[in-house]
């Protein structure tokens, strides 16, 4: 089995380097400095780590007032936290007043399984990509998720970076660079194309080897960019292929699928299937059962992908 890593630590340990040769970058945090692994930040930079107690609003306000003036902060916090409670106070001092803020949504998706429906951030995706002038990007693993930071940090503008805790096997070669608004195609493929994100990329793969013991070619895309999307990409994928399945750890509602949908659907009609959380409220569970109830594994991918292929051959 392929070694596992969180990408908190990615953040943490990209965000160490690049303060030390860049005053400007503080970090933000709603009580949340071990949550976010920003320990090491805090011993190194112990002038640098605001800690404002649990509150979100303040947290993302105080953040707009240090990129005013002139610091760039990454604003860290649970993402259900971060994006729920500090929704207006992102989109008007943030987005809005294009302010120089990187958000820092840690533990999304469905991460904190055991602690339920007011924890599990399935949201996120679709109320920040709803808010205009704001980049959304979801890591897949921790050399994408260092890229990332990397970019944000050299990057003026209003950010929204997904990390995960779920631990997670390296997708990308050592020499990957991450690119706004660019899809990576990780495999090739001709007969259905695997459209996916963040910790689901992994199992995507792994869908696609057991679809090629059956004869099905998929191509797997990480779009780490939900907004903006990679057009290119995504056009060739519904032109070149037969169908498109998307996943993504988040309600279907808004999300990756949602882009995709609306993509395509003006530009090149494409039958799809859009896996997630399927319009409901999560319940309370491990994260590994959660993401098996809703078919977000490589089985569930591939059962999708085989739902495509065979309707298609029988039309």
């Amino acid at each position: 089995m392929s070694d596992l890593y969180d990408c908190r630590e990615a953040f943490q340990r990209t965000l160490v380097e690049l303060a030390a040769d860049d005053e400007r970058i503080v970090a933000v945090v709603n009580d949340s400095t071990g949550s976010s692994k920003l320990g090491a930040f805090g011993k190194a930079y112990p002038d640098r780590l605001i800690n404002v107690g649990i509150a979100e609003q303040n947290m993302v306000g105080v953040g707009a007032g240090l990129a005013n003036g002139g610091k760039v902060p990454f604003v860290s916090a649970a993402s259900p936290f971060l994006t729920g409670r500090a929704l207006e106070q992102i989109k008007a001092d943030v987005a809005y007043s294009n302010t120089n803020v990187k958000l820092c949504g840690q533990s999304p998706g469905l991460a904190y399984g055991e602690l339920g429906p007011t924890h599990h951030s399935i949201e996120d995706l679709a109320w920040m990509r709803a808010i205009a002038n704001l980049t959304v990007v979801v890591p897949a693993d921790p050399i994408e998720t260092e890229q990332v930071i990397r970019w944000a940090a050299s990057t003026v503008g209003p950010v929204f970076i997904r990390i995960s805790r779920m631990p997670v096997p390296a997708v990308h070669d050592d020499d990957y660079v991450f690119e706004p608004g660019v899809a990576t195609r990780l495999r090739d493929g001709s007969d259905v194309t695997l459209v996916t994100c963040g910790v689901l990329v992994s199992r995507a793969l792994e869908a696609a080897d057991r679809l090629a013991e059956e004869g099905i070619s998929a191509r797997v895309l990480n779009v780490p960019t939900i907004r903006p999307l990679d057009r290119d990409a995504l056009l060739a994928a519904a032109t070149e292929t037969g169908g498109i399945v998307t996943a993504e750890e988040a309600t279907v509602h808004g999300g990756l699928g949602g882009a995709v949908a609306e993509l395509l659907s003006t530009e090149h009609p494409t039958p799809m299937r859009i896996l997630g959380v399927p319009g409901v409220f999560a319940p309370t569970g491990s994260t590994d059962a959660l993401l098996t109830r809703f078919g977000l594994t490589a089985e569930g991918m591939a059962g999708a992908a085989r739902d495509l292929v065979q309707a298609r051959v029988a039309a």
